[in-house]
């Protein structure tokens, strides 16, 4: 059992654990070219932070107007995105370190992500993070992607908690609204910083206003810790 006092913390994985938003919109903009959209920008990608692959393609699809059936476009994004992946996935180092202080204390760790199980696997294994993220649940696996509680739940479920005992940390507006919905606290960290005053960010527990440069994990953990012994 965990000095923590039962809590559970559950990791969004793409722009939260890992840097891998460059990864995501070289992916993007490699397959839109291939169909004849040779012009999507960082702003237009910053639109779909926090989304599922699925359902960001799916919208590409309105948007641009393509032909291509949604299926064939995720698989072409998702071959795109695993040929990045696989040679520079990074974990962001204050995260890494986060990971460890919990696993160190025995909390049960798990991984909820918009992503594909296949893409979140080859991360973890890359980043050398599966050592302590062994629970993991993919958009692709539930019913509705985030906003919607379902991957978070799933997560909970898997890990046998309660989500009333569960800490999720999250980068996009999306996922803190999942997150709440879920009755579940949350630390966001917004990964674009200057939508820190969306107001989904505005029910999470801890704010760290400026993203990842302002997260450090041993502040993370000791606020973890007053919250527990609060309760």
């Amino acid at each position: 059992m965990s000095t923590l006092g039962g809590i559970s913390v559950i990791f969004d994985l793409d722009g939260t654990l890992v840097d891998s938003e460059p990864n995501y919109y070289k992916a993007g903009r490699r397959t839109l070219a291939e169909y004849g959209v040779p012009d999507f920008t960082w702003a237009e990608h910053e639109e779909y932070v926090g989304i599922s692959t699925q359902e960001t393609v799916a919208d590409w699809k309105r948007r641009y107007g393509l032909r291509a059936p949604v299926e064939e476009l995720l698989a072409v994004k998702n071959r795109h995105y695993l040929e990045l992946a696989r040679t520079s996935a990074r974990a962001y180092p204050e995260m890494r370190e986060f990971v460890e202080l919990l696993a160190g204390e025995g909390v049960p760790l798990a991984v909820a992500s918009g992503s594909s199980s296949e893409a979140i696997e080859t991360i973890l294994s890359r980043t050398g993070l599966d050592a302590q993220l062994r629970t993991i649940v993919s958009a692709d696996e539930v019913a509705q992607g985030k906003p919607a509680p379902d991957v978070f739940l799933e997560a909970a479920r898997r890990l046998g908690a309660d989500p009333a005992d569960c800490l999720v940390l999250e980068d996009a507006a999306p996922g803190a609204a999942a997150a709440q919905a879920a009755g579940m606290r949350c630390i966001a960290i917004p990964y674009v910083r200057t939508q820190a005053d969306a107001p989904e960010f505005a029910g999470a527990d801890l704010l760290v206003r400026g993203g990842q440069a302002e997260f450090t994990a041993r502040a993370a953990y000791e606020w973890l810790a007053r919250t527990v012994r609060a309760a």
